[in-house]
């Protein structure tokens, strides 16, 4: 018995198949072919496997350049937003205050303001150590002489033993850390442990009428030794 094949050919193929029997396999024509099964002695089945071709319209074909251009609109669309909210997130790691000449930096009082030489020392009598902001954001003290002059060092207030701020004791002229009982002189050398070392310096200088505190780099005059925190 002779099979018959059926063949027709399509522009476009996008095949469909089916099978009566669930199967589905892909062509490029539209075959219906009997195919032939042996059950049982003397007796033929046949199983009609259809494929069906489809054809996709040549304007309905993605067009690489404009799948390009999306991908840069939404490339753009997101990054903008994720940039605005990382620029702010990265000042927070910035030291607050303003920079000035020679890397150093303008000391801010307890409202954030510049500090300003004539306007400090008109409320700031000899002797007086009030907390500013310096280096790295870091406290630190202003010292006024006893002729009325800012000293030409400000002295850090971070505990040297566990990271302390240590308030000035004006009745005993000392730094009396609250956390330890660590203490230190008027200078801030260290004097009483367990902090091991002293308080850091800055140096102090004066910018068209602004305080500016300074890196300091050299022998620490306290101790004849050099700065450990340099």
């Amino acid at each position: 018995m002779a099979s018959t094949t059926t063949l027709s050919t399509a522009a476009t193929p996008s095949q469909l198949c089916a099978s009566k029997n669930g199967m589905s396999s892909p062509s490029g024509a539209l075959l219906r072919k009997p195919v032939r099964g042996l059950p049982g002695p003397g007796k033929e089945r046949s199983r009609t496997i259809t494929c069906q071709a489809t054809s996709i319209p040549a304007d309905r074909v993605p067009d690489m350049g404009k799948r390009q251009l999306l991908n840069l609109l939404l490339l753009g669309a997101v990054s903008l937003p994720t940039a605005g909210m990382l620029i702010p997130y990265a000042s927070f790691f910035v030291p607050a205050g303003s920079g000035a000449a020679g890397g150093g930096i303008i000391a801010k009082d307890a409202l954030g303001n510049d500090v300003i030489e004539a306007a400090w020392l008109k409320t700031h009598g000899p002797g007086d150590r009030t907390l500013t902001q310096g280096l790295k954001g870091d406290p630190t003290y202003l010292v006024v002489e006893n002729d009325r002059t800012l000293a030409t060092y400000g002295i850090n207030a971070v505990c040297t033993h566990l990271g302390c701020v240590v308030p000035w004791n004006t009745a005993e002229k000392k730094f009396i850390c609250p956390c330890h009982g660590s203490q230190y002189n008027n200078q801030g050398k260290v004097v009483r442990g367990p902090a091991p070392l002293s308080l850091a310096l800055a140096h102090v200088d004066i910018d068209d009428g602004k305080v500016v505190f300074v890196p300091w780099v050299e022998t620490d005059f306290r101790t004849g030794e050099a700065p450990w925190w340099a």
